[in-house]
C-alpha cells in the first residue's frame, strides 16, 4: 500500500476552510464521492499489492463502520483465496451496497481518520478491492446491522505470502508498546498488527468459515431473547452475526452461512451445532496468551522415549486440518465423510483414516 504521506497531505487540505470544494456528490446514507486529487492517488489499483493489502483495507473499513468485533474467514482452493469480512457495525444501507466501490465513495469527511496505514474512512479503499479482486460484494448487510462482505482473489494475479500458517512472535518496542517482530507478513501477522493497533477499540477473530461460525454462534451478542424470535418473519431482520446465534438447527444455520459468503457442507453445519467445533479465541489473546509452564517429570532413564506421542488437543487439531484437506478431493470425486478423520499414533508412524459415507 502506499505510505499515507501523500493522503495525509490532501486530508490535512480538506480539513480546512473550503471543504465543500472537496466534495463532488452527496450521496445520502453518511456517504460523498469526493473529486480530490489525493482520493483518486489513494484508489488507485496500484495501492493494493496483495491480499494482505486487501485484508488491512477491510478491517480499516469496518473499524470505521464503528465495529466493535469483526470476524474474518478465509480459505483457499487451488490459486482462488475467499475472504469473508463480517462485523458488527452500523451497517450500509441497501442503495448504497453497490456504490461503495464506485472509484471515490467514502464517508463523510468528518469520520474520515489518520491511522498508521495513512487516511481512512468507510468504503475510501473499496473501489481498489474490487478492482484486484476476483469478485467483491456485499453478502448482507442493513443499518445498524452490521456487513458481511465477502472478496475473492487468484493467486496468479493478486499475490499472497507463501506462508499463510506461521503466527507471528510479539515482542515489546523501546516505549514499551506490544508489537509483531518475527513471522512472515501473512494475512495472520496483518490481522494481529490491527488487533494490536486497535486494542480496546475492535476486537478480530480469524479462521476458517467453519470456524468463524462456531464462534460467532458462542460470542455474538443478543438483541431479542427466545420470545421475541417468535416475531419475527425472517433471521434477515436482526444483526449479521446474530442470526448466527439464533439458527436453530443445522439446516437454518447452513441458510445463514451461505447467505453471510460462508461456504460449508450440511455436515458441517451439523458439527457447528453439536459443539465439535472449538470456538476461537480473538487473535489478541491467542497472540499475547502465554502458556503455562510444562510439568516437569523425572526422567526414567531404563526406558526407552523415543516413540512419538501427540497430545490429545494437538491430534483432534490435525484431525480437522486432515478435514478441511479432504475437501480437494471430496469436491472432484463428490465424496463426504462419515466421520471426522482418525488419527492413529504410533512410536514410529501417523496413521490417519477417511471414512467414507456407504452413498460414495
Amino acid at each position: 500500500m502506499a505510505d499515507g504521506s501523500d493522503d495525509l497531505l490532501g486530508f490535512v487540505a480538506s480539513m480546512g476552510g473550503e471543504r465543500a470544494l472537496r466534495v463532488e456528490e452527496n450521496l445520502g446514507e453518511g456517504y460523498v464521492r469526493l473529486r480530490v486529487a489525493e482520493a483518486e492517488r489513494r484508489q488507485a489499483k496500484h495501492d493494493v499489492r496483495c491480499v494482505e493489502d486487501i485484508v488491512i483495507e477491510m478491517l480499516r473499513n469496518a473499524r470505521d463502520a464503528g465495529a466493535r468485533h469483526i470476524y474474518v474467514a478465509t480459505t483457499r482452493e487451488g490459486d482462488l483465496r475467499s475472504l469473508v469480512m463480517i462485523d458488527d457495525g452500523s451497517g450500509i444501507p441497501e442503495d448504497m451496497q453497490d456504490r461503495i466501490f464506485e472509484a471515490r465513495v467514502t464517508s463523510k469527511l468528518e469520520s474520515v481518520h489518520m491511522d498508521r496505514w495513512g487516511v481512512h474512512g468507510r468504503g475510501m479503499a473499496l473501489f481498489s478491492v474490487k478492482e484486484n479482486a476476483v469478485s467483491a460484494a456485499v453478502a448482507s448487510s442493513g443499518v445498524g446491522l452490521g456487513s458481511s462482505i465477502k472478496v475473492v482473489t487468484d493467486a496468479t494475479q493478486l499475490s499472497e505470502r507463501r506462508d499463510q500458517s506461521t503466527w507471528p512472535s510479539v515482542g515489546v518496542d523501546e516505549d514499551g508498546v506490544q508489537s509483531c517482530v518475527r513471522g512472515p507478513h501473512n494475512i495472520i501477522r496483518t490481522c494481529c498488527d490491527f488487533a494490536l493497533e486497535e486494542r480496546g477499540t475492535c476486537e478480530v477473530y480469524l479462521g476458517s468459515p467453519a470456524e468463524i461460525a462456531a464462534t460467532a454462534r458462542m460470542r455474538a451478542a443478543s438483541s431479542v431473547d427466545g420470545a421475541d424470535l417468535l416475531f419475527i418473519d425472517s433471521l434477515s431482520e436482526l444483526p449479521v452475526l446474530e442470526r448466527l446465534k439464533v439458527a436453530a438447527d443445522a439446516s437454518e444455520l447452513l441458510d445463514v452461512c451461505r447467505a453471510l459468503g460462508l461456504e460449508m457442507s450440511e455436515r458441517t453445519a451439523h458439527r457447528i451445532v453439536g459443539g465439535q467445533i472449538k470456538p476461537l479465541r480473538s487473535v489478541l489473546s491467542r497472540l499475547t496468551h502465554k502458556a503455562e509452564p510444562a510439568e516437569r517429570h523425572e526422567v526414567d532413564l531404563r526406558r526407552d522415549r523415543r516413540g512419538l506421542k501427540i497430545s490429545r488437543d494437538d491430534a483432534e487439531e490435525f484431525s480437522r486440518i486432515m478435514e478441511r484437506g479432504f475437501s480437494y478431493v471430496a469436491k472432484r470425486y463428490y465424496l463426504s465423510l462419515s466421520a471426522e478423520p482418525k488419527v492413529k499414533v504410533s512410536p514410529h508412524r501417523i496413521t490417519v483414516t477417511f471414512d467414507l459415507d456407504e452413498s460414495d
